[in-house]
């Protein structure tokens, strides 16, 4: 069983300025045991792993005051926060207010497990390191748990040194011993990404070649521990990332990348994960929504259900899809993030008007022009496909993509729960309706008073739009299902990853058949016939955004797919939602808007990357002499 232990160590530059320190390196955490006496016995190697384990984040709603962090950082939402307190993270980011000594993600709060990034990664990634070099000749009494243990620990730091890449690029070196004070730190030196995730691939691959090491856990008792498939999505996702434009240092490494997700991706599939397709799912997850058939009803109902359901460990699960899943569910959904009227608390996360507009008509054809989406910079004239014939702006929601009524509250869409108010006139739909547990249409337009777009009130919506996707559709305050675990790894995501490194490596047929083995669990028709090379990438990069949708993919896709010179301007500079207005016959007219505006400075070259802490990169240029800051900061 893992176990929760508190261990202290210094990240590897810290260690350099505390020379009255030298023995504690060889010390247990408490000060009292030594690292020999740790490894001589049994029980003190198992707790050291788990302090290997300490430092693996919970993601979601879970960054600092239940906020969605990157997902409030991309083009996907505007964080409602970032008015109400424009002092915290979302706030600070979109006004530009960052700084390498004072940055708001690297400062993120502890409270929540998603402390300072670049000292508890590298915390864990030291501990890693030391257990991989003392369990060789550590007292285990079962040779099977010495194995697993090993392969455990080199999964672990793949882990911790796969999210310092995807945050700070590469600024790392490659460290596969533990550090010491009597290390020569003169010759430390950065590595390219590619070498870094080759080496993270390299740690990735000893835990797969460990026998003892599971697939997939399978009992409650060992919940939380990583198993193979684990190494099999970071493997696919470290050498995607690292044959993408801003990280490939001008070298192809498709070809590579498509090698690897294939072989990876067969190893999942084979070792039994599979998309989640439940078929007597609960009738509750069934959406009353007028613009659905019924036998599209249950794609939107099969997609809500699966992110709103915690991941049982079995055998033979209901939930073949999930890789690993974060070790604490993500609070009350139903009052801060989502519908915030329903409680009048906040709505935290709010969906953009331009992911609205990356969901399909249920023809499988794309509303706007891929390529170009928007006319003007501010995302306020679209460029419509002119090959689409389904949608209508003035209904701009009928006959769409089944994962956006699953993902989306809209203006027309409805929910069954406990509201804390009672109709007023205002809200003739529904007038007179009690406080109580009922069924309301979620009015989104100007002027309506308890679920209408507002620009300040905390549980109003900023973008016309409130988000859906992780909130279990019988949630509230007379039904507190709280949000399910954060899935951190899903075989949804290396499906895509394998689509994307094939269509950039030529092999269009195997691209296509991934990406419409998405869309069929969808309930979305095939990718058309001869679409070129870059049409293909378009249409595998527009099936991310939708299938990945607010699961912090966005915000780092992005990032790789820009040039190293380049910035986020075209996406993330103006932010765009619907101003809907009730006319006085009762139907609604629709008019883009800006959320705020002035633009949001997150955008600019710089916030590619996030900055090495200061006092780091001054350590680092006095030891080395080199600059191993990111640019801009």
């Amino acid at each position: 069983m893992i176990r929760k232990y508190i261990i202290w160590i210094g990240v590897f530059v810290s260690m350099i300025a505390m020379d009255s320190c030298k023995n504690a390196l060889d010390m247990a955490p408490d000060g009292k045991l030594s690292m020999e006496e740790i490894f001589q016995d049994n029980d003190k190697v198992g707790a050291f792993l788990n302090s290997c384990y300490n430092n693996i984040p919970i993601k979601g709603t879970r960054y600092f005051f239940w906020s969605r962090g990157p997902v409030n950082w991309s083009d996907e939402s505007w964080d409602t926060d970032a008015e109400a307190e424009s002092w915290i993270m979302s706030g600070r980011m979109y006004n530009g207010d960052a700084s390498a000594s004072n940055h708001p993600v690297i400062n993120i709060s502890s409270d929540s497990g998603n402390g300072d990034y670049w000292a508890r990664y590298w915390n864990a990634i030291r501990n890693c390191s030391v257990f991989i070099s003392q369990i060789d000749n550590a007292t285990v009494r079962n040779p099977q748990d010495k194995a697993r243990w090993k392969a455990e620990a080199h999964l672990l730091r793949a882990y911790y040194y796969s999210e310092l890449l995807k945050w700070y690029g590469p600024i790392l070196p490659i460290l596969r011993e533990p550090t010491g004070f009597s290390d020569n730190f003169e010759d430390i030196e950065k590595s390219s990404y590619y070498d870094l995730a080759k080496f993270i691939i390299e740690d990735c691959d000893v835990a797969i070649n460990t026998n003892e090491l599971p697939w997939r856990i399978t009992t409650s008792g060992e919940a939380g521990r990583v198993n193979k498939a684990m190494a099999e999505a970071i493997k696919s996702k470290m050498i995607l990332f690292a044959a993408s434009p801003l990280n490939n240092g001008g070298q192809n490494y498709w070809q590579e990348a498509y090698e690897i997700n294939k072989k990876s991706l067969g190893n999942l599939k084979s070792n039994g994960y599979e998309l989640y397709n439940k078929v007597n799912f609960p009738q509750t997850y069934l959406l009353d929504d007028a613009h659905l058939g019924p036998d599209k009803n249950v794609h939107t109902a099969l997609y809500n259900e699966y992110f709103t359901q915690t991941m049982a460990y079995s055998s033979n699960p209901v939930d073949k899809e999930t890789i690993f899943q974060s070790r604490d569910g993500q609070g009350n959904i139903w009052n801060i993030d989502g519908i915030g009227a329903q409680d009048g608390y906040k709505s935290g996360t709010c969906p953009t008007q331009e992911l609205v507009d990356a969901y399909e008509t249920i023809d499988g054809m794309p509303i706007l022009d891929l390529k170009q989406p928007y006319l003007d910079e501010q995302h306020l004239v679209p460029n419509y496909n002119s090959a689409n014939k389904v949608y209508n702006p003035n209904n701009p929601y009928a006959s769409r993509d089944p994962r956006f009524y699953a993902s989306i509250y809209y203006n027309g869409s409805k929910r069954k729960c406990m509201w804390n108010f009672a109709e007023s006139p205002e809200s003739v739909e529904n007038f007179p309706a009690p406080i109580g547990n009922r069924t309301r249409i979620i009015a989104t337009y100007v002027g309506e008073p308890q679920t209408g777009i507002h620009a300040t009130t905390r549980r109003a919506t900023r973008t016309g739009y409130f988000e859906r996707k992780f909130l279990h559709p019988n949630s509230g305050n007379d039904n507190p299902i709280g949000g399910a675990n954060w899935k951190l790894f899903r075989l949804g995501e290396v499906i895509l990853n394998f689509a994307e490194s094939a269509a950039e490596a030529g092999q269009s047929a195997e691209a296509v058949a991934a990406v419409n083995e998405i869309r069929a669990r969808a309930g979305m028709p095939n990718l058309p016939d001869g679409l070129s090379k870059e049409e293909l990438v378009l249409r595998v990069r527009q099936e991310r955004r939708v299938e990945l949708a607010m699961e912090e993919n966005r915000y780092f896709d992005l990032r790789r797919w820009s040039e190293p010179t380049g910035d986020l301007a075209e996406t993330d500079r103006w932010i765009t939602g619907m101003a809907i207005t009730r006319n006085s016959d009762g139907a609604f007219s629709y008019e883009r808007r800006l959320v705020r505006a002035n633009e949001r400075k997150c955008h600019t070259n710089k916030f590619l990357w996030l900055p090495m802490p200061l006092n780091e990169a001054n350590r680092l240029r006095a030891i080395t002499g080199a600059d191993w800051q990111n640019p801009g900061w």
